[in-house]
């Protein structure tokens, strides 16, 4: 097989682009950008920087990924944003490179979903089969994990981290630490309960819901700090799922966390 590319589109000298790639009409394609066999960009789209998409990637119009940080600390420094594969980059979606203060490494894992507008700030590293929906935005640093669901118009603040498997409602700003699977919602976000949907979807056994359910209540009403009750926890579980919230809670945060209402 051969690459696939417009006429229109500009590929500039020292791109790697592997087999199977179709470039189509107006893209932009950096001399230091590197697409993977069966990479789609559909149209008027712009790749740039140092920037590697993996396998079967297909990129959106008018999306802008690999651009410079919007971070006025920048100053040219070499960065890099690696995405990964099987993800879906739709109508809009920016992506930034990283920073030199925060390791210079933007990173997307596989199978992700990122709808109209989305936006990926520097040095954030996002898991797999992560869906952001509409207009939903990470700045700097943010770590997500694998699974999580960010609904529309939710505004992630830099430095937090989201655990695995939680959703985050839509039009919901969240400017503290979220557990695994937890479900957070409000305008100014409230840790409101755990994301159950999600959790049966997976196929999660139900003594483990059971399980989480009762370590979210101790943590919700139980004696001391938030982190105590954690450690008490830590002591108690023999569910791994619990143990992810755990050691979730116990680890460093930048940010602190959402607690239980």
């Amino acid at each position: 097989m051969s690459a696939a590319i417009h006429p229109t589109a500009i590929v500039e000298e020292g791109a790697q682009i592997a087999d199977g790639v179709t470039v189509g009409p107006f893209c932009t394609v950096g001399a230091e950008v590197s697409l993977a066999k069966g990479v789609v960009l559909k149209s008027h789209v712009v790749v740039t920087g140092k920037t590697s998409i993996g396998e079967d990637t297909v990129v959106f119009p008018f999306a802008v990924i690999g651009e410079i940080p919007q971070d006025l600390k920048f100053d040219g420094e070499e960065t890099r944003l690696e995405v990964g594969a099987r993800n879906r980059i739709r109508e809009g979606v920016t992506m930034n490179t990283g920073t030199s203060g925060g390791g210079g490494l933007t990173k997307v894992g596989d199978d992700c979903l990122f709808m109209t507008g989305a936006h990926v700030g520097h040095d954030a590293i996002v898991g797999n089969g992560v869906i952001m929906a509409n207009q939903a935005a990470l700045a700097g640093h943010c770590i997500i994990d694998d699974k999580v669901i960010i609904g529309g118009l939710a505004g992630i603040h830099q430095f937090v981290r989201i655990g695995r498997g939680a959703i985050i409602g839509a039009v919901t700003m969240v400017t503290n630490d979220v557990i695994p699977y937890g479900l957070v919602q409000a305008p100014r976000g409230e840790l409101d309960g755990l994301n159950y949907v999600g959790l049966k979807r997976a196929g999660v056994a139900r003594s483990d819901i059971t399980a989480l359910r009762a370590a979210y209540q101790m943590l919700r009403q139980g004696d001391g700090a938030f982190q105590d009750r954690a450690r008490r926890l830590s002591e108690e579980t023999d569910s791994d799922y619990v143990r992810e919230v755990v050691d979730f809670i116990l680890g460093d945060s930048g940010r602190s966390y959402l607690t239980p209402r």
